[in-house]
């Protein structure tokens, strides 16, 4: 009973988000709760939440400060000359925004951490999207995707999950899985090129070139997200044949800058613009002196993650206090900044907080091993043998409806313990487990995922709805490699 409840509840759950009946944090406090009345466990719901926030409350912690430091990166003009560099890269051109986005993407998820790779791309690419009316559930789609397949890098967490349940080096896993990871990752680039030659055959070839090279104060680089409306936002353009009209440069920008009302590959209603507003490289937030300072300080401090000399989140915590005195010295200047991303804080603490009832719920009532036994269970005898290819399978989908350290620490054993008794080793079962992390980086109870869809303004239904199956695609991708090769 219970593993029927806990597929009915997710089902239900990502069922109402995609048909948009419910937001996500509604969804996902109260049909757990409403599932722990059904199984006769109402009485401890009060315990579940509070376990779960426990478990969750350093993630929640750990994304609070690091949106406010590289919100103040943002602010102080850190990345303004990587989103110069994009520009005349991409020169308006959908395909190689989407590469661009893909590239950028898996360079920045060498740090390990997702919510860092999500805050830098979209701080990056989101005006650039929304200037050329780009679909932004592609951006989101491409993004996740590419730093799943990076996600297994042995300090991003499921590699390490793998090698610590099974008592084998994380060496031993990856370096073996470079070759099906690569493929992978070269899927994602020839994923990006379609979208991206959908998204030209839809909006045509653009240039941007006169504006590069004429630069003025109304004709900003744009390089993050504001609130502040009056115009469309964008400079002018042209454009070889279709359809969109071109406006002269205005400086900001206003409207939803969602894709909620748009079907896939469809941006948003041409005059909602976004409630994006560029940010003018004279403006007042600008700190030009203090350049190198912020730079070093960021390599340090994503340096410092990837060498674990402290837990992720006192570095953020450490870091942010430090950009903001440095920064901006004077208290008002300090308030105003942590204002300014307060919205953001918000929507990604709270959807965290949310997700800990709906991870609290689905294992303090033991449905998470109720299901896991299930489908270990309903493996055929003959596939013994197979159990790499079955490892792998299973890892695309449960790594989407639970956490890693459920599925690593709670499936993976029994499923390595499975193949033991039929041959199989347990590297090539710990290999074949990292397989699924394509989809892993989109389940609703990833955190980094929020910062993504919030920062991009996208709806979490229709970045689901976007996403899975190419997410899926690339999943198969690597595992199939990874059995090519030998490797599984």
């Amino acid at each position: 009973m219970l593993t029927i409840l806990g597929f009915v509840m997710i089902a239900t759950f990502l069922v109402l988000i995609m048909m948009k009946k419910m937001s996500p944090i509604a969804a996902l406090v109260l049909i757990p709760a409403l599932f722990c009345v059904f199984v006769g466990k109402g009485a401890h719901l009060g315990d579940y939440v509070l376990d779960g926030v426990g478990n969750l409350a350093p993630t929640a912690a750990m994304l609070m400060f690091a949106i406010v430091y590289f919100g103040v990166m943002i602010d102080v003009g850190l990345f303004d000359p990587i989103v110069r560099g994009i520009l005349r890269f991409c020169k308006a051109d959908p395909v190689r925004i989407v590469i661009g986005t893909a590239v950028l993407a898996a360079i920045v998820s060498l740090d390990g951490d997702g919510s860092t790779t999500f805050m830098i791309t979209v701080s990056a690419m989101y005006p650039l999207y929304r200037r050329l009316k780009m679909s932004l559930v592609v951006m989101t789609g491409v993004a996740a995707t590419a730093n799943g397949v990076m996600n297994t890098l042995p300090w991003g967490g499921p590699t390490a999950r793998a090698a610590t349940a099974l008592k084998v080096d994380a060496t031993d896993i990856f370096v073996p899985m470079i070759p099906a990871l690569a493929v992978g990752l070269v899927a994602v680039f020839v994923l990006a090129y379609a979208l991206g030659l959908r998204e030209r055959k839809r909006l045509g070839v653009l240039s941007l070139d006169e504006v590069l090279e004429k630069e003025t104060a109304d004709e900003t680089v744009l390089v993050g997200a504001g609130t502040a409306g009056g115009g469309e936002g964008r400079t002018s353009l042209t454009k070889k044949p279709t359809g969109l009209a071109t406006k002269p440069a205005t400086g900001s920008g206003s409207g939803s800058g969602t894709d909620a009302d748009a079907p896939e590959g469809r941006p948003g209603a041409e005059d909602g613009d976004d409630g994006f507003q560029g940010l003018d490289p004279h403006r007042a937030t600008l700190r030009p002196k203090l350049y190198w300072f912020n730079a070093a300080l960021t390599v340090l401090l994503l340096t410092a993650m990837i060498m674990e000399w402290l837990p992720i989140p006192v570095l953020f915590l450490l870091g942010a206090a430090l950009a903001l005195t440095v920064n901006y010295p004077h208290m008002p200047d300090q308030k105003a900044r942590v204002a300014a991303h307060a919205e953001n804080v918000l929507n990604v603490t709270g959807m965290v907080f949310a997700a800990a009832v709906f991870t609290g719920v689905l294992t303090g009532t033991g449905m998470v091993d109720h299901m896991a036994d299930w489908l270990v269970g309903a493996i055929p005898e003959g596939m013994g043998p197979q159990m790499g290819l079955v490892t792998g399978l299973l890892s695309i989908p449960l790594t989407y409806f639970m956490s890693n350290d459920g599925f690593y620490f709670g499936v993976l054993p029994v499923l390595a313990e499975a193949g033991q008794a039929h041959g199989v080793s347990t590297l090539e079962i710990a290999r074949a487990s990292i397989a699924g992390q394509a989809l892993h980086m989109s389940s609703p109870l990833v955190p980094a995922v929020y910062v993504l869809v919030g920062m991009a303004k996208v709806e979490f239904g229709d970045h689901t709805k976007f996403t899975v199956k190419w997410a899926v695609l690339t999943s198969l991708v690597v595992l199939g490699a990874g059995i090519l090769f030998g490797i599984i």
